[in-house]
């Protein structure tokens, strides 16, 4: 079958035209740039890529078109193949009818951790060999794609994601792939651009959560009372998972990690399930929410593929994490340089309180670029100071949606302001190559320095790295 994806250079939809390949069908896709890293990999995988969007793409005419989100009712080439009678679908939809179908699907939804627990789920069941389907919403480091394609009965992990699916289909992506099993980890108000109050956004993962069927699984974050709160009216049964010490409400959980004093590289844990010790476990990943993101693959590796404890154990040390959440990109003069996609302010104090446990020597730079429709906007002001306190240093960006209202738009001078009046050092330059000069300047041998975008941020990492290299140097 030939297959269109309109908007196809996006994370998710090169993606999917990369599993679609891979499931034997044609692909072409459009989109307005084929910039590095996506457009390489579509070459790579043999999407043939139409510059631009323009109905002439649809000739010869296509068996199915996808749109991607991205798009506009106004796109023309979306336009033209809904008006023409091209049979249309959305992403989600896409994925459902092409790949997920006769697989078992395990949906990892929430809103914080998808990216990471998903390739973790992916990872620890592909060390079990059960050769399962992926499709990831990053880059996953031990694997070559963030795809894999399925045969039926096998399991297929998807990342769900809560925003809506396309102009013409305004329901959340995660309702569309039927799943059987379930991890949800958070639910914290996000995507103000299309939820605009805390209910609709709750509303979405109610809607996700009914429609696991009665013989399916839900492992449920105990910790999170919005969590909770979804989980009590799932028809099918939940399991809940929590660290020690957390306040679970009126919930027991059956799984249970208990921190050790990280002395490596490693961060170390105690297992506890149903109340009984399952031995001293270590992770790669560090911070507490990555250490619950570990425990929730690993219940569901348990109770839902059942999976050995003692594979999965050897299975979470090897585990090479995912490109862009707490990546280390390079030292240059005793300065680690960190790249992290957080972006809400829960995200950020995680990504934040993770490395300064793993690095508590030296100081903590946080950079941070507010770009996200939520992040841009004023929707959590109160909360990313807070965020920022594990931090020595705080650099702030411009906000990077200029088309949103200046009343609307987070203040930074605020944020700046309730820094510095809790003792931190804040900052707020005009633009990135400030940004390059002003903390290459201060770096100090020993600190560590992590730039926190959900976009590319003027690939401010190599530039830091650069800078930092060239300082060194001179100093010769």
């Amino acid at each position: 079958m030939h297959i269109h994806l309109i908007g196809v250079s996006g994370t998710g939809m090169g993606s999917l035209a990369g599993l679609l390949k891979k499931a034997g069908h044609r692909d072409t896709g459009s989109d307005t740039g084929f910039y590095p890293p996506m457009g390489d990999a579509l070459e790579r995988w043999g999407i043939e890529k139409l510059q631009g969007y323009d109905p002439a793409h649809l000739s010869p005419r296509p068996d199915l078109v996808v749109v991607g989100n991205v798009c506009r009712s106004t796109n023309p080439e979306a336009r033209a193949a809904i008006d023409t009678g091209i049979p249309y679908t959305s992403f989600p939809k896409a994925l459902h009818d092409q790949c997920l179908q006769g697989c078992r699907s395990f949906v990892v939804a929430g809103t914080h951790g998808k990216t990471t627990t998903t390739s973790l789920v992916a990872h620890l069941l592909h060390a079990a060999g059960l050769s399962p389907g992926f499709l990831i919403g990053g880059i996953p480091l031990g694997f070559d794609e963030s795809f894999r394609f399925a045969p039926p009965g096998s399991p297929f992990v998807v990342e769900g994601d809560e925003y809506d699916s396309a102009f013409f289909e305004k329901t959340p992506k995660f309702w569309h792939y039927a799943p059987e099993v379930a991890i949800l980890q958070a639910i914290e108000h996000d995507h103000a651009d299309i939820y605009p109050d805390m209910q609709s956004y709750r509303n979405a993962f109610h809607g996700f959560v009914s429609r696991i069927p009665e013989h399916g699984l839900l492992i449920a974050n105990a910790a999170d009372p919005e969590v909770r709160a979804v989980a009590a009216r799932a028809r099918c049964r939940v399991s809940y998972y929590a660290l020690d010490g957390e306040d679970t409400g009126e919930v027991t959980p059956t799984w249970l990690a208990a921190e050790v004093r990280a002395s490596g590289e490693l961060l170390p844990f105690d297992l506890f399930v149903g109340g009984s010790s399952c031995g001293r476990w270590m992770t790669p990943l560090s911070g507490s929410h990555n250490l619950k993101n570990a425990v929730a693959a690993i219940a569901l590796g348990v109770e839902a593929a059942a999976v050995p404890m003692p594979l999965l154990g050897r299975a979470l040390v090897s585990f090479a994490g995912v490109k862009r959440r707490q990546e280390l990109r390079g030292t240059a003069g005793g300065v680690r340089v960190y790249d992290d996609f957080a972006h809400h302010p829960t995200a950020v104090l995680e990504t934040l309180r993770g490395l300064r446990n793993r690095h508590p020597e030296g100081r903590l730079i946080a950079i941070f670029e507010p770009r996200s429709a939520t992040a841009s906007r004023r929707v959590h002001q109160a909360s990313y100071a807070q965020a920022f306190l594990p931090a020595d240093i705080t650099v702030l960006a411009p906000v990077g949606r200029a088309e949103i209202p200046e009343d609307e738009r987070l203040d930074l001078a605020a944020v700046a302001a309730e820094l510095r009046a809790h003792g931190k050092q804040a900052l707020v330059p005009g633009n990135v190559a400030a940004i390059v000069e002003h903390v290459a300047a201060i770096a100090e041998p020993g600190d560590t320095i992590v730039a926190m975008s959900n976009g590319e941020f003027g690939g401010i990492h190599d530039r830091l790295l650069t800078a930092l290299c060239a300082r060194v140097i001179e100093a010769r």
